[in-house]
């Protein structure tokens, strides 16, 4: 291109961050690190690393789940989320960040990083605000992303084991939502909704009382007609 000239312009780094999502003992959770080394050391964030010269944005994102997790690509639902670039957002340099969501369900105990002197599992509303770099508005709208996400696909059942009750898929979205639901009126959405839920045929007492039917998530992506937050 005449006239241009890759001097004129300052080293951009390029770096992927998680928002891994899970729920445990009917809370909303969300894996965080603590900076072993500055910038912010000492500080929670959420976990992420710069991206490889042989790696495309996926590779890295999945790489780095396996490395904080555990958890392999095939264990989890991981999809894009947002870019991040606003100037300054780290201190050491120009860095845009490709923050990516993940849903996982009973992750094994978390592992620290090279960069990172601890990892946990933390509610949502026990670390935000407070996180290193901009984590705060990542996190944000990686939850709000979940929420949506639930309203009108399937991946609800990300959070669940292969098999489940209704029971359980509720407290899910009650995690998730942040708010009560109505049991009756979500068992009839739920097994209402074509291709959301298959029956297994098979029953468990483990929620206690009575047997309770078994479902395993069904081959809809998208639930028509969506179950919706603002919903009775």
């Amino acid at each position: 291109m005449p006239g241009y000239d890759p001097t004129d312009f300052p080293a951009v780094a390029v770096t992927v961050d998680l928002v891994a999502l899970t729920v445990a003992a009917d809370e909303l959770a969300v894996l965080v690190v603590r900076r072993g080394e500055e910038p912010f050391a000492g500080q929670e964030a959420l976990p992420g690393g710069f991206v490889q010269p042989d790696e495309d944005l996926l590779a890295a994102a999945q790489r780095e789940l396996a490395e904080e997790t555990g958890v392999g690509p095939a264990s989890a639902h991981l999809e894009q989320l947002a870019s991040y670039g606003t100037p300054g957002r780290d201190p050491r340099m120009r860095v845009v960040t490709v923050a990516h969501l993940a849903l996982v369900a009973d992750p094994p105990a978390p592992r620290a990083g090279s960069d990172a002197a601890a990892a946990r599992w933390a509610p949502v509303a026990e670390v935000s605000p407070g996180l290193a770099f901009d984590h705060d508005t990542v996190l944000r709208d990686g939850v709000e992303r979940a929420r949506a996400k639930l309203e009108y696909s399937s991946l609800g059942a990300s959070f669940c084991a292969p098999e489940f009750t209704v029971a359980e898929l509720r407290r899910v979205y009650e995690a998730v939502w942040g708010r009560r639901l109505d049991p009756r009126n979500f068992h009839r959405k739920v097994t209402g909704t074509a291709g959301f839920l298959e029956p297994t045929g098979e029953t468990t007492t483990r929620d206690g009382g009575r047997p309770a039917q078994l479902y395993r998530r069904g081959p809809a992506a998208a639930l028509h007609p969506p179950l919706l937050r603002t919903d009775g």
